[in-house]
């Protein structure tokens, strides 16, 4: 049996595929039609955010019987095509908690201290002393706009920081909320009273745009957005105005409605952004996990 692996995957990942006796075969990102060609002739396929495993790709595979995509979201595969033709989709939904949730610590520090700004400035040979001025997180509160396994383990950090914690879910865990000291409220009251606002919700229709106009216009003018969970959930000509117009103080992003973000992007101009190029799951850790995870469950179902 072949299991065509197309994207980067962990050594180990390969190893348990390997040692359960499956044919592995490599092709990193195909498009769409080299997709086709290597999938006629497969049991299995991994991906990771790409490829996109599209209607057509699994009808060309009449021998498929899984998708795994090693790490959390499925938007990239067509799971109604697959159900329909009895194909298993499976992902590794904890792989990656840990380290998107320190990503997005690490994009309040570096939006709340200005680090991004003062290094550009440094290397430009500017001393920005009196510009870089930033402000502490201690005392400040924190709105976990989706408290699943991600905002929980941000949540976790900010308990420790000594952040007070607002969160908001159409699905209250309360007993995880009274672990971290967090309050759940409703979204419109979680933007106001938020000095951060960190989001991590799946893309759904629900979350389209969830943060537009008229909800950036509900934050302080000194508060800040970050966003490490799908561009889509933010509406983006609405925050370069928000950013642009002085509606809130910052954003720090690691997604976006368009990836890659084009070369001269508005967000590329501002100096109240920072931008990282979807790396919340770009760790050694999370990708162990997840791939030893899809794998571990792509030879349960293939070799039962």
């Amino acid at each position: 049996m072949k299991v065509l692996v197309a994207a980067p995957l962990h050594e180990k990942a390969i190893q348990v595929l390997k040692d359960a006796g499956l044919e592995v075969i490599y092709e990193e990102y195909p498009d769409e039609e080299r997709l086709i060609e290597l999938a006629r002739d497969v049991e299995a396929i991994i991906v990771r955010s790409k490829p996109k495993v599209t209607r057509r790709v699994i009808e060309n595979a009449p021998k498929l019987k899984v998708i795994a995509r090693a790490g959390v979201g499925l938007d990239n595969i067509d799971v109604e095509a697959a159900k329909e033709r009895g194909i298993e989709v499976v992902n590794a939904p904890g792989a990656s908690s840990r380290s998107v949730a320190e990503l997005a610590i690490g994009l309040i520090f570096a939006v709340a201290r200005k680090i991004a700004f003062a290094d550009r400035k440094m290397r430009e040979g500017e001393w920005v002393k009196k510009q870089a001025m930033g402000f502490e997180l201690e005392g400040k509160t924190i709105g976990i706009v989706g408290f699943g396994r991600i905002g929980y383990q941000v949540a976790k950090i900010a308990k420790a920081l000594g952040m007070n914690i607002l969160l908001y879910d159409p699905y209250p865990n309360e007993e995880r909320a009274r672990e971290v000291g967090g309050k759940f409220v409703d979204l419109e009251t979680l933007l106001k009273e938020s000095d951060i606002v960190t989001l991590h919700v799946p893309l759904l229709d629900s979350t389209y745009h969830l943060i537009n106009e008229e909800r950036l216009k509900l934050m302080k003018k000194n508060a800040i957005l970050i966003n490490a969970s799908r561009g889509a959930v933010v509406d983006t000509n609405a925050l370069v105005k928000a950013l642009q117009e002085g509606w809130i103080a910052g954003a720090g992003l690691d997604v976006f409605e368009e990836e890659p973000l084009p070369k001269d992007h508005p967000l590329t101009k501002l100096d109240n952004v920072v931008l990282t190029p979807h790396i919340g799951a770009s760790t050694y850790e999370a990708q162990e996990r997840a791939g030893v995870e899809v794998a571990e469950k792509i030879v349960k179902i293939l070799k039962g």
